[in-house]
């Protein structure tokens, strides 16, 4: 399936429900890989904000995302529209602190977008595919949500706010092509009872009954009804549904749970990667949704790394064996850790090392219980990160190399003996002045053992 984005620039303009203040917001193409992102056209120099789960800062009746002292709230339900029509790049630029709220719904939001037009691009989209359960759950709130394994996207939501009105609700969509008629117009909804509260919190300063569905539980006494309404900045509240105080019924019996499977699409949106899974969302809320979307992020980016990792033939002869390692490096025994060199370019070297029961180092370091040590694997990837760097001279074996820094070293698994450790070493950026810097990652078998960022200097032996 190919990436997609939109043939021309579409504007709305509306009141923020929590904010109040007007904003207008345009939707602009933007070029493959772009993803989604905010900018914010208001503010000098014009920040831009990618809608990235790392970003969210608050969860408190909507999403909000912040970069530096820039922010956009209530984004849900913008990017809840472009991942129900299957689009993947677009520029979003906003004049104001909060996307607009319209009539509570994404349906606004996706007639706006179908206007401008959907473009095909060349770029294939990149999934992340869900290859086993990933499950979060909010003990204090009762929220859960969990990822199962899929050829395709689908989300079903369940929801109980032991309300007599609503009862035990849940929703269903199998595939996104029903998104627009069966998720889209769904609105936001609030109980009564919350609306006090909400209010001197200093939020939905824009809430109405144009944009949002309010839900009571007891019946409301006509003094209640006219204070609402004055809070509310309407004439009068008819209550023409039983517990519904709104001229316009449900769109459909089970629009509150519809309407959290929408936020849940916005929120996962923030992924930055369509899925391919059936996602099952029990008392769903910003909250949960953000920290299940972050457990989906990290496994995403294990996703993509055990992707890159290289092919291992044991068979296949080695670009250098053990003997020719020893000649570029100044390393020998017992602290020689590279065993062959397999793959080589002028951006990126595989080294293998196989731990034996008989490593020297395992007879005081647990040796009940053998586990290499983290640090000798910094030092294995260095080693190997060294023959890269060494590549680039002319006499390889006349020049030593020193580490300048470790960053983000992280430790996965345990690498016992029998293993067999790919060190995989890239270069984060061209090696100047005998500087290089590296990403180094450790697999063993289908799994990441250990990562870290190395800077390492080439120094010519006097």
């Amino acid at each position: 399936m190919k990436q997609h984005t939109i043939k021309e620039p579409v504007s709305l303009t509306g009141i923020g429900l929590h904010t109040g203040q007007q904003a207008t917001l345009t939707f602009n193409p933007a070029p493959e890989d772009h993803g989604f992102k905010f900018q914010r056209v208001d503010l000098e120099n014009q920040p831009v904000l990618s809608a990235d789960i790392n970003r969210v800062i608050s969860t408190d009746r909507g999403t909000t995302i912040q970069v530096n002292d820039a922010t956009v709230s209530t984004v849900e339900h913008v990017l809840s529209a472009l991942c129900g029509l299957q689009i993947d790049n677009v520029l979003i630029m906003i004049d104001g602190p909060e996307a607009p709220i319209l009539d509570g719904s994404a349906a606004e939001y996706v007639k706006a977008l179908k206007a401008a037009g959907i473009q095909e691009q060349n770029a294939d989209r990149q999934f992340f595919e869900i290859e086993e359960p990933i499950a979060y759950r909010d003990e204090k709130t009762g929220a859960e949500l969990i990822a199962l394994p899929a050829d395709h996207f689908e989300v079903t939501t369940m929801i109980d706010f032991k309300s007599e009105v609503l009862g035990q609700q849940y929703a269903t969509l199998t595939g996104l092509e029903d998104y627009e008629t069966e998720i889209a117009p769904c609105r936001t909804f609030v109980f009564l009872h919350e609306v006090q509260a909400l209010l001197e919190r200093n939020l939905i300063k824009g809430g109405s009954l144009n944009n949002a569905v309010v839900i009571s539980n007891r019946p409301v006494a006509e003094d209640e009804l006219k204070n609402l309404a004055a809070k509310l900045g309407v004439e009068a509240i008819p209550v023409t549904q039983e517990g519904i105080l709104n001229a316009d019924k449900l769109y459909f019996k089970n629009e509150p749970a519809r309407h959290k499977l929408l936020d849940v699409i916005g929120d996962m949106a923030l992924l930055g990667a369509p899925v391919k899974g059936r996602i099952i969302a029990t008392k769903p809320g910003h909250a949960a949704n953000v920290e299940f979307t972050k457990l989906l992020k990290k496994k995403s980016v294990e996703q993509r790394k055990l992707g890159a990792k290289p092919k291992y033939d044991p068979d296949a002869t080695p670009l250098m064996d053990s003997v020719q390692v020893a000649q570029w490096l100044p390393h020998r025994y017992p602290f020689l850790l590279v065993d062959k060199i397999i793959e080589l370019s002028d951006h990126h070297v595989v080294g293998v090392k196989n731990v034996t029961f008989n490593e020297y180092f395992f007879q005081g370091h647990f040796p009940n219980n053998p586990v290499m040590p983290g640090v000798l694997q910094i030092e294995a990837m260095a080693q190997t990160g060294g023959i890269l760097a060494l590549s680039t001279v002319e006499d390889p074996g006349n020049w030593d190399t020193y580490f300048l820094k470790i960053e983000n070293a992280k430790f996965k698994q345990k690498v016992v003996p029998g293993d067999t450790v790919l060190f995989k070493m890239e270069l984060l950026a061209p090696i100047r002045r005998g500087i290089c810097q590296m990403a180094a990652t450790a697999y063993v078998g289908n799994k990441i053992v250990s990562e870290a960022e190395l800077t390492a200097q080439i120094v010519k032996r006097s």
